[in-house]
């Protein structure tokens, strides 16, 4: 059989996918995005220290978002990763049915930036976000970013 591209012909070792589940309170922010950065480091992916810092950025984001505003409903939160040859997808899921926007930028305001500000990041590393329903009638809400593959050249 011919390949077409440059899809490798088997998974690169980093790539993968993880999820595990954590309380939805405040000591869960720091315990994730420690558990995230340590998954990314134990295995091994490409990845520039500003994509990685990105990343746990989001994470802390959706997790505190999760925390402060589902916790009632949702009491457990569950967080992936999902990691391919050449980006990062993380998702937080709880049970809450509301769907959160991003906010504008209100510079009277204090906070509510929280999922602007993954939007941004986002945005910034050419990657996307957003915010999907579980059949539950909980909620997901993830983004994606993109990295160089090793096996493919750094093009735009």
């Amino acid at each position: 059989m011919e390949s077409r591209g440059r899809v490798p012909a088997r998974p690169l070792s980093y790539e993968g996918v993880w999820r595990f589940t954590a309380p939805a309170v405040d000591s869960s922010v720091p315990q994730t995005r420690h558990a995230v950065r340590d998954l990314l480091k134990r295995q091994r992916v490409p990845v520039r220290d500003g994509v990685v810092q990105g990343v746990l950025l989001i994470v802390s984001e959706l997790v505190t978002n999760a925390v402060l505003h589902a916790a009632l409903l949702s009491p457990e939160i569950a967080v992936e990763v999902a990691i391919g040859a050449a980006w990062i997808r993380v998702s937080v899921e709880d049970n809450h049915p509301y769907r959160p926007t991003a906010l504008e930028t209100d510079h009277a305001r204090t906070g509510g930036r929280g999922l602007l500000l993954v939007q941004e990041i986002s945005r910034e590393a050419g990657g996307n976000c957003g915010v999907e329903h579980t059949a539950g009638g909980g909620k997901i809400v993830w983004a994606v970013l993109p990295f160089p593959s090793p096996a493919a050249p750094d093009t735009p």
